[in-house]
C-alpha cells in the first residue's frame, strides 16, 4: 500500500527523482537568461520561459517552481525593506566605510538576513546558482502582484516519438496570455421593422 505516499515514482528511485525535479526546474529558470549568456547563441531557446517534458513530469515539477518563486518574491519584499537603510556610495570609498561602521549598517544587516536565507533555501532546492540569479533578479520582480500561478502546463497533442509519452509545455504566465475579446452584438439595420 501507497499510504501517505504523494506524488508519482517515475520510474527512478528517490535520488533520482529529486534530481530530475531540480533539474527541470533550473531549466525552465535558465530559459530566461540573456542571449549573451550563452556562449552558443544557437542554443538560446526559442521561447522563454517554456520548457517542453512529458505531461507527468510537467506536473510533478511544477509545485517546486512555484514554491522557488513565492520564495524569492518574498526575498525581494524584505530586500526592499532594507534599502531604506542601505547606501549608494561605492564599495571601499569613504562615505561606504563610515556605513559599515554605523548603526545603519547593522540595522541594514539586520533587514537584510532573511532575504539571503530565502535565497540559500533556493539553492538547496534548485542546487544551481545561475539559476537561482535568475530567478531572484528577473523572474520574481514579474510577479510582485500575483498571489500564485506562476506556471501553466499546456498538453501538445503531439506524443513523443519512441514511445509515444505525452507531452506538455510548462512555461510562466503573464508573458503569452490569450486575452478574451468580447463579441460584439450583431447591430440591425432599420430597427424595429428589419426584426417584423
Amino acid at each position: 500500500m501507497r499510504h501517505r505516499r504523494k506524488g508519482r515514482v517515475l520510474g527512478r528511485s528517490p535520488s533520482h527523482q529529486r534530481a530530475l525535479l531540480r533539474n527541470l526546474a533550473s531549466a525552465l529558470f535558465l530559459t530566461e537568461r540573456n542571449e549573451e549568456a550563452y556562449l552558443d547563441p544557437a542554443q538560446a531557446p526559442k521561447v522563454k520561459g517554456r520548457i517542453v517534458t512529458t505531461l507527468e513530469k510537467a506536473k510533478e515539477v511544477r509545485p517546486l517552481v512555484e514554491k522557488c518563486i513565492t520564495l524569492a518574491r518574498r526575498s525581494n519584499e524584505q530586500r526592499r525593506a532594507a534599502e531604506q537603510f542601505g547606501t549608494t556610495a561605492a564599495r571601499n570609498s569613504e562615505e561606504w566605510k563610515a556605513w559599515k561602521k554605523s548603526d545603519r549598517y547593522k540595522d541594514w544587516v539586520k533587514a537584510v538576513a532573511p532575504a539571503v536565507t530565502l535565497r540559500r533555501r533556493v539553492l538547496v532546492m534548485l542546487g544551481d546558482k545561475k539559476a537561482v540569479a535568475v530567478l531572484f533578479d528577473d523572474v520574481a520582480s514579474r510577479f510582485d502582484g500575483r498571489p500564485g500561478g506562476y506556471t501553466r502546463i499546456m498538453r501538445l497533442a503531439k506524443p513523443r516519438l519512441g514511445d509515444a509519452g505525452t507531452r506538455a509545455i510548462l512555461e510562466f504566465v503573464g508573458v503569452r496570455d490569450r486575452s478574451a475579446k468580447a463579441a460584439a452584438a450583431p447591430s440591425f439595420e432599420g430597427g424595429d421593422d428589419a426584426a417584423k
